[in-house]
């Protein structure tokens, strides 16, 4: 597995769970594009790598990193699955801008791959703008989390990318009226980093709520903390298929999210797909009775890990593909 890596000077090799990773140095200005450093190294060290493996997976179309490997490796008569993470646009102005040609780099990327979504959202947006039909197989979760069972404390939780279109403030501002109009008294914590952080943190004191921001914990803490949240609330306005959603639901977390990417949670119980137009008096409402009927109900079923990788060897891997 090779990995950019924004603070590195030179690669760096590690091994996890028996799996070797090669970190890559790249320049990430804003945390953002992941421009790869030392690339005749890179180009190397790809050609070498694509002798010795059958299929070449390459995640996110995103970063200028992947991008460039799979550009590198487009040739070189190895089986490439991508998995595009694609959200239909960029996060900024800037960003966006950058997507109208950045679009039809990656369309000439993709001929002749497998790709492979991670929602029936993904796929029909991929088709949209890439002209490629891709294959739509969900996220898993560890084994160990779909036999958790939710047990509520008195916290909203969100754990992710503090960036602004994660519409963290508003998930507050829905905090401070639940509070206020039910008797309720919820704090808001979030876990994790990004951009919009300080100004995340002015706009919660402004607001006069209970809450606590702190950096991504690890994983077993961080689904700890899930485990426990009265609700666990992702107001994104674009997501390819938000794991965090997934492992709420496999632990039986209520959940709210928005449209359009939401819809992928549709047949999915305990979760709430909200339309962020509405008022958030109407949607406080909406909640509070959610949040009232939820624990009635099962939790939903989410694959494990395991069963999702013989779905990738059957549907994606496969020499018939």
């Amino acid at each position: 597995m090779i990995a950019g890596e924004p603070e590195i000077d030179k690669p760096r090799e590690e091994e996890i769970n028996s799996v070797k990773i090669i970190r890559w140095p790249v320049w990430s200005p804003g945390e953002a594009y992941h421009y790869p450093r030392r690339r005749d190294e890179l180009r190397r060290l790809l050609r070498e790598i694509v002798r010795d493996v059958d299929v070449i997976h390459i995640h996110s179309v995103h970063t200028i990193f992947t991008m460039y490997s799979l550009n590198i490796l487009k040739d070189l008569g190895v089986k490439i699955v991508v998995t595009p993470y694609y959200h239909g646009t960029g996060h900024t102005f800037f960003r966006r801008f950058l997507w109208i040609f950045w679009r039809r780099y990656v369309k000439n990327l993709l001929k002749n791959c497998v790709v492979h979504t991670v929602s029936r959202f993904e796929a029909e947006i991929v088709e949209r703008d890439f002209g490629v039909k891709a294959v739509s197989i969900e996220n898993g979760v560890e084994k160990w989390i779909r036999d958790l069972k939710w047990d509520p404390e008195n916290y909203v939780f969100y754990g992710g990318r503090i960036e602004r279109y994660k519409n963290i403030d508003l998930l507050a501002k829905i905090v401070k009226i639940l509070n206020k109009r039910y008797g309720l008294d919820l704090m808001l914590k979030v876990f994790g980093k990004g951009s919009y952080k300080k100004r995340l943190e002015k706009s919660l004191k402004d607001l006069g709520i209970y809450y606590e921001i702190s950096d991504f914990r690890p994983f077993e803490e961080y689904i700890k903390y899930l485990s426990h949240s009265m609700f666990f609330g992702l107001l994104s306005e674009k997501e390819s298929y938000p794991q965090s959603v997934n492992e709420a639901n496999a632990i039986g977390v209520p959940t709210i999210v928005t449209g359009p990417w939401g819809l992928n949670f549709r047949d999915r119980r305990r979760t709430l797909i909200i339309d962020l137009m509405k008022d958030l008096d109407t949607l406080a409402d909406e909640i509070y009775t959610f949040l009232r009927k939820a624990s009635e109900e099962d939790k939903s079923l989410v694959p494990t890990w395991s069963e999702v990788a013989q779905e990738y060897i059957k549907k994606l891997y496969s020499d018939q593909i």
